[in-house]
């Protein structure tokens, strides 16, 4: 929401364009502060279709385009990709343009990873979120919002009661989440965050063969910790709490998936 807020107030006319695959608060945010949007396509592995996007873009090219990308769509950890996203402005020769990347899952495993695409400031994109509660692990959902100090400095107001400028949504906020992210940061490091996330990309890519050995059609996304498969059973899925989407259920290979628990869904999968 802050990240749309952002955009909302450098471009008051702007439309917003964001996934099918996109998290559903989204749709509620833009709702909440009233903008226009336009949904896109998603290809079949929950990244942006970028055919879609050029045609919507240049159906409504007299507003300024904010878009909304991901780096982990929320059940096949789809990425879109900032570059062909420029690509599309550049062939519509659109000079002002907003772009804010939800990086709820992907913000804390792809800068560890080689080689993965980037979706940092250097490559355009003005805003960022990343959840605190996913990854990390924080035991309170939270997360962090990174922007343009120029386009913070826009909704800034200062507040003589508390002696500040203020440039938040809620003003009052969670003062424990912070030092709980600190801790973490400070206990891991880089290093540390680093082998975790290398962890769980060889856990996904085991249980990705290993469902496919049984017959079980599995797949993930490149620099994805993501399994997708088709749906079980009712009775698999409230066992182990899967999350589904119309035939398709997944697991995300979060540090504490173990092969010991990849093989025993395998198993209840199997009976």
């Amino acid at each position: 929401m802050y990240g749309l807020y952002l955009a909302r107030e450098l471009y008051p006319k702007g439309v917003v364009y964001y996934s099918q695959d996109t998290h559903y608060s989204v749709s509620k945010n833009i709702r909440v502060l009233n903008m226009e949007n336009v949904m896109i396509k998603s290809r079949r592995n929950g990244e942006m279709d970028y055919d879609d996007f050029h045609h919507m873009l240049s159906t409504w090219r007299s507003a300024p385009p904010i878009i909304f990308a991901n780096a982990g769509t929320t059940m096949k950890e789809g990425l879109d990709d900032i570059t062909e996203i420029k690509r599309v402005l550049r062939a519509l020769a659109i000079p002002e343009y907003y772009i804010h990347v939800d990086a709820a899952l992907g913000g804390m495993t792809l800068p560890f990873i080689d080689n993965a695409p980037k979706f940092d400031f250097t490559t355009g994109v003005q805003s960022v979120s990343i959840s605190g509660h996913k990854f990390i692990g924080s035991p309170v959902p939270c997360g962090v919002v990174l922007a343009l100090k120029s386009n913070v400095g826009r909704v800034s107001k200062s507040v003589e009661y508390v002696g500040s400028l203020d440039s938040t949504l809620s003003g009052s906020r969670n003062g424990f989440t912070p030092i709980l992210l600190w801790y973490a940061i400070k206990k891991y490091g880089f290093s540390g965050f680093k082998k975790m996330v290398r962890d769980c990309i060889r856990m996904a890519e085991y249980a990705v063969k290993k469902l496919e050995e049984n017959g079980i059609r599995a797949w993930k996304n490149d620099y994805a910790i993501t399994v997708v498969f088709p749906k079980p059973e009712e009775s698999v899925c409230e066992k182990w709490k899967l999350a589904v989407e119309d035939d398709m259920a997944h697991v995300i290979c979060m540090p504490h998936v173990t092969a010991k628990i990849i093989d025993e869904l395998l198993g209840d999968m199997l009976k």
